[in-house]
């Protein structure tokens, strides 16, 4: 990674923002989006949320929709635009990123996302559909703190995709997610390059 270590894990990163425009594609449009150092992968598309773009199921069409550590804004904006009927929430610790997603939001023209920090979501909020590309390197304990507070969140006809790099531990994680007591399964979606999707429902 070429960032300084506290990139995106930080709620203000130390690294000067440096704001910058990229050109992405998302769902089929292409768009001119803003990002910035110390927010994750600021000068593209990471190739796995990519591959969950590409790969994750339909989102459901109403309801609240979670992008989990949403940086700039990717996730949501497809969300947002997949299910207009839906209100998406944006969660992210970094404050930076929150403010580079509402902005591509505003570019885009979608107005049904929120973005804020994970404690400015209502409690008794329940997700039809969570997606996201989970930071990895936070390390495996913050990586389990942050699952464990969301995905048994998921309402009871709820799915949530999550995209792995295989060599960075999705089998291991998909054990130990179906290991948890949390009423819920784990399976694995696809295998796609160097990446797997895990989808995760409440067990029968």
């Amino acid at each position: 990674m070429s960032e300084h270590p506290d990139h995106y894990f930080s709620a203000e990163p130390a690294t000067p923002e440096e704001r910058r425009q990229i050109r992405v594609r998302i769902d089929g449009r292409d768009l001119t989006l803003t990002t910035a150092r110390g927010v994750y992968s600021p000068d593209r598309l990471d190739p796995g949320t990519a591959v969950l773009l590409a790969g994750a199921p339909d989102p459901s069409p109403t309801g609240h929709l979670l992008d989990l550590g949403c940086g700039w804004g990717p996730i949501s904006l497809t969300l947002a635009r997949r299910s207009p009927a839906a209100r998406v929430w944006g969660v992210d610790v970094n404050r930076r990123a929150l403010q580079l997603a509402a902005l591509n939001a505003e570019a885009a023209g979608v107005d049904n996302v929120t973005f804020c920090e994970p404690a400015d979501v209502p409690g008794d909020l329940r997700f039809d559909t969570i997606w996201s590309n989970p930071p990895i390197h936070v390390g495996k304990s913050a990586l389990h703190a942050l699952l464990e507070r969301w995905l048994p969140r998921l309402a009871p006809e709820g799915v949530a995709h999550l995209v792995v790099q295989k060599h960075l531990g999705s089998d291991s994680l998909q054990r130990w997610i179906n290991a948890q007591d949390w009423g819920l399964t784990c399976t694995r979606l696809s295998s796609t390059k160097a990446f797997r999707i895990l989808e995760v429902r409440r067990s029968p």
